[in-house]
């Protein structure tokens, strides 16, 4: 009995040592990220961003991320987005020679919703995307998701800050569950329209967990000052 016991106890762990090293699950793996939003006009502005993720830290590509949108501005605390992005990924932790990344265009609607209490900013973020997805593998597909986003910020003076986030990614397919973002940073502004947040996110699909470093910059500009002084 103890015998059966042991050999069923290393089995399973050898299957979880080999599903790791397939998927860089062990890996502590790292996200580069640049925000930038551009104010147009007293409602509009343009979203603009690039993330570059990979499955170990700073090497091993896993994914770019280009996306673009434009917000309309319905009060300083309410904004509705639509907006493009390109997505590019390797769903393969093993870097093989001459392999084809999997390429997504995706449209997405967003509403976003902001409110204070106290000292403590909420963030709401409510985002509907169709994804439109060309796997070398598998062929092309078509599906659509639901995520939110829910971030609590705390400033611990002008320059400082500390955030955190979560959200949830409903597929509107089966599976019906589709990943759990844990996010958590120190931020710090440079100037009232230049940031930077250094921090840990677990990201949770089913049956896999992934640890990430991320760094990123977000970058607001105002076009109407330009066109003023032209």
């Amino acid at each position: 009995m103890i015998k059966k016991t042991l050999f069923t106890l290393i089995t399973i762990m050898f299957i979880w040592t080999v599903k790791s090293q397939e998927t860089g699950e062990n890996n502590f793996g790292s996200w580069f990220m640049l925000f930038a939003k551009h104010k147009v006009s007293e409602k509009f502005s343009i979203h603009s961003e690039i993330q570059y993720r990979t499955y170990e830290f700073g090497s091993n590509f896993n994914q770019l991320l280009l996306r673009a949108g434009l917000n309309y501005h319905f009060a300083t605390n309410a904004t509705a987005t639509i907006g493009y992005g390109y997505i590019a990924t390797d769903g393969t932790f093993v870097e093989l020679e001459g392999e084809e990344n999997s390429v997504e265009n995706r449209i997405y609607e967003e509403f976003s919703l902001n409110n204070s209490v106290g000292k403590f900013k909420f963030g709401h973020r409510y985002r509907v995307e169709q994804r439109f997805i060309k796997n070398p593998l598998t062929g092309n597909d078509t599906q659509h998701r639901m995520r939110y986003l829910l971030r609590v910020t705390y400033p611990i003076n002008e320059q400082w800050f500390l955030t955190a986030y979560d959200e949830v990614f409903i597929n509107l397919q089966e599976p019906i569950f589709g990943q759990n973002r844990l996010y958590g940073a120190i931020g710090y502004n440079f100037s009232k329209n230049v940031s930077t947040q250094v921090g840990y996110l677990k990201n949770h699909f089913t049956g896999v967990n992934y640890d990430r470093f991320q760094i990123g910059f977000w970058i607001d500009t105002d076009f109407r000052k330009k066109g003023a002084e032209n």
